[in-house]
């Protein structure tokens, strides 16, 4: 396998598409790093030891430019083009090195939207830089006076005299907003349609005069979070996803995405949610128990518990995997997603709790230097404790989530609304 990627360093797939794991393994022996290799057998967290992040970032577009990041899309947008049934061949090969793709609003928020709506020149323009991680992106939905009712929101998009849009108004609990290019954007362009009926659907550029972005810090101690104010932001007609006022419809993709991403094990999202999985609570346990100290996996009432997540956990993984399935077929996610949603939110934060009860004391209480930072001292499981307490509010509420399964999936009638069909700006808002 002399010539493994072409001169724009992306896979060269074999003519027996039986063998792509075998090509995807030469691959991993030539480009990646040896290190990182030798560690594989040994776990995640040995990874880690020989991989920081900033050597992770540094050498991530060799795999952005192989299209094994998003092997299903076709090669013009980035990837290879593969089956889905070689796709997961071809993941099984990468699974062990802990891979892990960047720019997951880009992959799992941005780019369902694309797919769904975009057109040609978009898809063109904006998803290869996605999967190579150059052109990173947030998600401006959320605003303070309009959370779980999103359709209420109140940033404005008005045109220009060249056809082009000026955006006024502010977000708000903007994921990496400070680190994002790009950022999907949904804003009024119609006050005197219904709510839903009356919103446009942008790709907004955040390096632009008129955005100020302010990190919000959290109880973790970190600012993953932020606040844009937007102040006459120009958007080119040409970054205009769907027709004018078909922004809710758009916006469905995208919402079922995020979903999705935050959905939990086999989801292929992202590691923000807070905490590590069963895997790490085991082991924890049986440390604990070890040291011969009390609360760990010797306690049958523990062991009882372990194993209840540990099934929760499995049938979490098997329904993203029926999800994604029909994302690798083509389909954008639909209201399954809001299922894994609900599921992990809760699961998550009893998993974390856990987490943080079989520390007893030590989770209370712990040594750190007088001038160490807080997030740098909290103990991993109080971390994630403490930032699982968001998951049955972000990606949409798990209220709001129930709701949607009630009437797209159950088929129960619609919840009540009295202002449906009254123009936006005569509806009440706080």
């Amino acid at each position: 396998m002399a010539d493994l990627v072409d001169a724009d360093g992306k896979l060269l797939l074999p003519s027996d598409r039986t063998r792509i794991a075998e090509t995807v393994a030469a691959w991993v022996e030539r480009y990646v790093p040896a290190a990182w290799i030798e560690a594989a057998p040994h776990g995640r967290a040995a990874i880690r030891e020989v991989r920081s992040r900033a050597a992770y970032e540094a050498w991530y577009p060799v795999f952005g430019r192989s299209g094994l990041v998003a092997a299903t899309w076709e090669p013009e947008y980035g990837g290879l083009g593969l089956s889905r049934a070689e796709a997961r061949s071809a993941d099984a090969v990468l699974r062990p090195y802990n891979l892990g793709r960047l720019n997951p609003l880009g992959l799992g928020n941005a780019a369902p939207a694309l797919f769904a709506h975009g057109t040609d020149a978009q898809k063109l323009r904006f998803l290869p830089p996605i999967v190579r991680n150059e052109e990173f992106w947030c998600q401006l939905f959320s605003e303070p006076g309009a959370g779980s009712d999103l359709a209420s929101l109140a940033t404005r998009a008005e045109r220009d005299a060249g056809g082009d849009w000026l955006v006024t108004g502010q977000k708000v609990w903007t994921t990496w907003g400070f680190r994002a290019d790009f950022g999907v954007l949904l804003a009024r362009t119609d006050p005197d349609r219904p709510k839903r009926r009356g919103l446009t659907y942008f790709l907004l550029d955040l390096r632009q005069p008129g955005v100020e972005v302010r990190p919000l810090r959290t109880m973790t101690g970190e600012a993953e979070f932020c606040e844009v104010f937007l102040e006459r932001a120009f958007v080119p007609d040409a970054h205009r996803v769907g027709a004018v006022g078909d922004g809710w419809k758009v916006a469905a993709a995208t919402l079922s995405g995020e979903r999705q991403m935050v959905s939990g094990a086999g989801s292929g999202g992202v590691d923000r949610i807070g905490g590590s999985g069963i895997a790490h609570l085991l082991a924890l346990a049986r440390r604990i128990s070890a040291e011969g100290r009390p609360g760990g996996w010797d306690e049958p009432s523990v062991r009882q518990e372990l194993m209840r997540l540990y099934s929760e956990e499995r049938i979490r993984a098997w329904t993203n995997d029926r999800v994604r399935a029909g994302l690798q077929a083509g389909r954008p996610p639909g209201p399954e997603s809001s299922i894994g949603k609900v599921h992990q939110g809760e699961l998550n934060q009893r998993m974390q709790a856990l987490a943080a009860e079989l520390l007893g004391a030590y989770g209370q209480a712990w040594d750190a230097a007088a001038e160490a930072d807080y997030e740098d001292t909290l103990p991993h499981e109080v971390k994630g404790m403490l930032r699982s307490r968001a998951n049955t509010v972000e990606g949409g509420t798990s209220e709001v989530n129930r709701t949607i399964l009630g009437e797209r999936v159950l088929g129960l009638p619609r919840e009540p609304d009295p202002w449906l069909d009254s123009a936006w700006r005569d509806v009440p808002r706080s």
